[in-house]
């Protein structure tokens, strides 16, 4: 019989996808809404068949399987789209699958998005408690590490304030704390640690680390390749809702940088997930290239970013930051660096970015995007998409490892020594 902690058998999940017939965005007028609407109810019936076709179906996982033993630490690898969050939702058992069956023994402590399992209204201290309760354990168990809780994510101050009050930070630090320190025999962690400073990632790594140490099971979901290597002893590498078979950590972190559509230049942000609460008070819809610019080094970069407003908006700044596959930032361009802020009426608008030089040399990288308000963050998509830099006519010395971003410098006349 097998000592299987999780067991994964021929997995898959749909989802059926509507389509409209106007070229319309994700955001409607109310007048336009209510047309439709009243077009649908006139159209019903005489047009049923037209409408059943206008239904897709997707397929975000197909016949996974899969088992992890007790005291794994798996990393789940994948482009976006490739079916990572889906799979962590269904073990989580937040969303059924369509297909197949999932066999796990433990209790299971899930953060999948900020604020996972935590009840708005409900203090800091409330919802520590009611998380252990959650996950079967006593209130003497809860106050045995309530102490240590706390501690780790820093919100003393704030323990009896609702957590909707929370600032994103503040969340992930007080979900994290929870999650990992209620010893729950599987720990299940996605993306959402992007959300916090370095300084807390690594706390929250070393942590997860001590987790696998006492003999418990973590699943961890990230774009961070450096992380993946650090922490994970396996891995399961997905790749368009199926299970590619890797031999080790190192061959799918070597699979997901070698992606052949690493040279895509126009994304569909708007389609992206992103954890609760980012892009509701403004949201990335695209970024592309401009016609006529190119990705190389050392060439003209011209980026245009499309950005949805419901309302007025001040003191806006949208940015990229360019990372190795290791997680190393290299670059960052921000709107509002050595500039003013931007002033958005309601609706969609365009930012153009421009740089003279791309300074990054060749190799593939990460880009994260971003909306900011006074430092808040408004929407946020870590790892967006992944870009290979090739050589530009201007490089003419080739590959002598320069490392990610080389500069022009202008040399000034030497100087006699003294």
């Amino acid at each position: 019989m097998s000592d299987a902690i999780i067991r994964v058998e021929n997995l898959s999940k749909k989802y059926v996808l509507s389509h409209q017939d106007e070229a319309v965005g994700s955001y409607k007028t109310f007048r336009g809404a209510m047309t439709n609407a009243a077009k649908s109810v006139v159209s019903a019936f005489n047009h049923k068949k037209q409408v059943d076709h206008k239904r897709e179906e997707f397929w975000a996982l197909r016949d996974v399987s899969f088992e992890i033993k007790q005291g794994d630490r798996v990393g789940i690898i994948g482009r976006n789209g490739a079916g990572k969050s889906t799979l962590l939702k269904i073990l989580s058992r937040i969303t059924e699958p369509t297909k197949g069956r999932i066999s796990i023994k433990g209790r299971v402590a899930s953060l999948l998005e900020v604020g996972t399992g935590f009840h708005p209204e409900l203090t800091g201290r409330e919802n520590i408690f009611l998380n252990g309760a959650i996950l079967g354990m006593s209130k003497v168990e809860i106050q045995r590490k309530f102490d240590e809780i706390v501690a780790f994510a820093e919100v003393e101050k704030f323990l009896d304030t609702p957590v909707k009050r929370y600032s994103s930070g503040m969340y992930v630090r007080l979900a994290f704390a929870v999650a990992a320190h209620l010893e729950p025999e599987i720990l299940i962690v996605d993306e959402v640690l992007a959300v916090g400073d370095a300084t807390f990632q690594k706390k929250c790594l070393g942590k997860m680390g001590e987790v696998a140490e006492g003999g418990r099971t973590v699943i961890f979901v990230s774009h961070n390749m450096q992380a993946i290597r650090r922490l994970c002893s396996q891995a399961v590498y997905l790749e368009k809702g199926t299970v590619c078979d890797v031999d080790s950590v190192e061959e799918a972190i070597q699979r997901y940088s070698s992606q052949a559509s690493m040279s895509t230049f126009d994304i569909n942000l708007d389609s992206i997930n992103r954890n609760s609460g980012f892009g509701e008070q403004a949201r990335l819809l695209r970024l592309q290239l401009a016609p006529g610019s190119s990705f190389s080094y050392g060439e003209p970069l011209d980026l245009i970013f499309t950005i949805y407003c419901p309302k007025k908006t001040s003191d806006l700044a949208v940015g990229i930051g360019f990372e190795t596959l290791d997680g190393n930032r290299v670059l960052t361009l921000d709107s509002d660096h050595n500039q003013p802020t931007l002033q958005m009426s309601p609706g969609t608008h365009e930012i153009h970015f421009h740089i003279d030089r791309n300074p990054l040399h060749p190799g593939i990288y990460s880009a994260g995007v971003a909306i900011i308000s006074h430092t808040y963050p408004l929407d946020y998509i870590p790892n967006a998409i992944t870009w290979e830099v090739t050589s530009g006519s201007k490089d003419t010395v080739g590959d002598r490892s320069y490392g990610g971003c080389r500069l022009p410098v202008k040399v000034l006349a030497l100087q006699p020594s003294i």
